[in-house]
């Protein structure tokens, strides 16, 4: 395979004035400055022995200085390892073991005692080319269903990302991307990355706050064109009164299925929200739908395949599919199942692990809390299976509610819309919000 051009230097001589980076607070980074910021972190790093194959450990806060990191790693030829602030101790240990470095505070240049080493060279140039093959990030799974597993992604698999998502969405010299996901996480990481790939702006937040999302959604200066949330954050956004945002054309809504009555409130809010479906072995985006078609997740982006077991699993494989990600008949077994409709596009109707078989029907968790998600009280909904001796598994719901609502009128409300079997035998009700994943996964698991 042949050597591709680096991300950062190219983008740099192309574009050295075009913001790189804008932060919460305003400061805006040009490709330029994080093109000179890079290459001062990589001599920090080289001058702790860091080259082409290691590991680097980042546990950092995200914001301009994690990537400038992120670059020097990938200018070294090293693989980037990024830390969930909020894991414990434990947890941070296990995903940085086997990493040369961990970087606690951002770099901004060699110590001088690490500049006397490197023969007081305040900066090191970062690789010209990359090897396609070569790995550039070590990301964990979210763990909604087992223990967390590494993910390796080469450098390929982030550039085909980029061109598959480029292709699905459009892609505009001027687009500003708005990230509030985790850059420990491959939905927020990925913007970044993508963004360099392209040569445009990402606009970065160190967290998702509803009412900061929202101004800068808002803003008609900031500009932003792209959002990635997930229906939590995207609920939350419109109420704190996110309207007609002037430059969005498109929100991406991952970590699960985007309920029909909030794909209707986003768009009668002017936000053109479409659902996309991902995972950490495929490098984020598998597919990805179209505004205005809240149950589909669309074709497979380029270079992706996918197709459905015979027992409605879905499949994937292609260049976005990490090595290791494979099962030994070539496809990634993703857990979740799914169907196409009649124009090919996938629907995603839960995870495998969740089906529920009660008095030998399956039903769907997924489906139930759509219709539950529909009720104008509902604010958040889980649906699970608990054993039951008369039906083997009974339909279970706990909802968080933001009016007054009886249990009775919500199983009425379900009834209404699907078969009677799938109709939740109990609901019980929660003051507190739902245990999910950084990514907005439902954790059915905790429910249970």
């Amino acid at each position: 395979m042949v050597d591709l051009d680096a991300w950062l230097p190219r983008s740099a001589a192309r574009r050295p004035d075009h913001p790189a980076l804008i932060a919460a607070d305003g400061t805006v980074v040009t490709y330029a400055e994080l093109h000179l910021r890079a290459r001062r972190a990589a001599a920090a790093l080289h001058a702790r022995g860091v080259g082409p194959g290691d590991r680097v450990a980042l546990r950092l806060a995200p914001g301009p200085g994690f990537a400038t990191c992120v670059h020097a790693v990938l200018g070294l030829g090293a693989a980037v390892v990024p830390i969930d602030l909020r894991l414990s101790g434990e947890e941070q240990a296990l995903r940085a073991a086997g990493a040369r470095t961990v970087v606690e505070e951002p770099l901004d240049g060699p110590s001088s005692a690490e500049a006397a080493a490197l023969r007081g060279a305040p900066e090191r140039a970062l690789l010209e080319r990359f090897d396609p093959s070569a790995v550039g990030t070590v990301l964990h799974t979210s763990g909604t269903t087992s223990a967390p597993k590494p993910v390796e992604l080469t450098i390929s698999n982030w550039l085909w990302n980029a061109l598959g998502s480029a292709l699905a969405l459009g892609l505009d010299a001027e687009d500003r991307w708005l990230c509030t996901l985790p850059l420990s996480h491959v939905g927020g990481l990925s913007i970044l990355l993508r963004s360099a790939v392209y040569g445009t702006t990402v606009v970065l937040h160190e967290r998702f706050e509803a009412a900061r999302a929202a101004a800068a959604l808002a803003d008609p200066a900031l500009r932003v064109t792209l959002v990635s949330l997930v229906a939590t954050t995207l609920q939350r956004t419109l109420d704190a009164g996110l309207t007609q945002p002037p430059a969005l054309r498109c929100a991406l809504i991952g970590g699960g299925p985007l309920a029909p009555a909030l794909a209707a409130r986003a768009a009668a809010a002017g936000i053109p929200a479409a659902q996309t479906y991902g995972m950490t072995e495929a490098c984020s985006q598998v597919c990805t739908g179209a505004p205005g078609e809240p149950e589909t997740v669309g074709h497979a982006l380029l270079g992706q395949r996918v197709t459905l077991a015979p027992d409605g699993e879905i499949l994937v494989a292609g260049e976005t599919v990490a090595r290791g990600a494979l099962a030994a008949d070539g496809w990634l077994h993703t857990g979740d199942l799914g169907r196409f409709d009649a124009n090919g596009r996938l629907i995603v109707s839960g995870r495998k692990s969740d089906l529920i078989v009660s008095g030998g029907e399956n039903v769907a968790p997924q489906e139930v809390e759509a219709v539950l998600l529909a009720h104008p009280a509902v604010a958040d909904a889980g649906v699970y299976g608990r054993p039951d001796d008369e039906w083997g598994e009974a339909v279970a719901a706990v909802v968080v509610v933001h009016s007054p609502v009886g249990e009775a009128d919500l199983r009425a409300h379900v009834a209404a819309h699907l078969a009677r079997f799938k109709v939740p035998k109990s609901i019980s009700f929660s003051a507190d919000p739902l245990p999910r994943t950084v990514s907005g996964k439902l954790l059915r698991r905790q429910l249970r």
